[in-house]
């Protein structure tokens, strides 16, 4: 079975992170490497920021100065080849950056658990990372969610399983 080593790094103090965020972020990543077969050893790095530093990366590398939720930056080569870690053989499949005051603003929008928000931006962001780009087409778009959805359902923090009620 491949290795993954996921860095999980804190950039922000504007949102608490909660117990056990750094291990779904990790299952998540997981899921997805073994959704798509990607059998290989690899290695992603994932990080919290502020609204205001989310902000600055979108309007730096996409020329697009507002707030988002969620980038991906993808470590290929040149030659369009994914980078490989001279020592360990792995896989460097790139980096991933939340805000988690979006992720926190999102969750409330939608009426789930920042858990299911946290768990979704990771498996978007890690398909990005693995070249699928939603806006591209509606077509694109439509394999990305249902793939995204997929992964969540077998994590347990599918779409359906996770709305905040008043009862809880």
């Amino acid at each position: 079975m491949s290795k993954l080593k996921v860095y999980v790094k804190n950039n922000q103090t504007a949102v608490k992170i909660p117990v056990g965020i750094r291990l779904l972020i990790r299952r998540c990543c997981q899921a997805v490497l073994a959704t798509e077969n990607f059998g290989k050893d690899a290695e992603v790095s994932v990080s919290f920021v502020t609204n205001k530093e989310i902000r600055s990366l979108n309007k730096a590398y996409r020329n697009k100065d507002k707030e988002t939720d969620v980038l991906s930056f993808p470590l290929t080569s040149e030659d369009g080849t994914q980078e490989v870690n001279a020592e360990t053989g792995s896989v460097l499949l790139g980096d991933v950056v939340i805000s988690l005051e979006m992720a926190v603003k999102q969750a409330n929008m939608y009426g789930h658990s920042l858990e299911r928000e946290v768990g979704f931006l990771t498996v978007h962001s890690m398909l990005h990372l693995l070249g699928y780009d939603h806006e591209t087409s509606p077509l694109e778009e439509r394999i990305m969610r249902e793939k995204e959805e997929a992964v969540l359902e077998k994590l347990g923090i599918s779409r359906d399983a996770t709305y905040v009620t008043d009862e809880s």
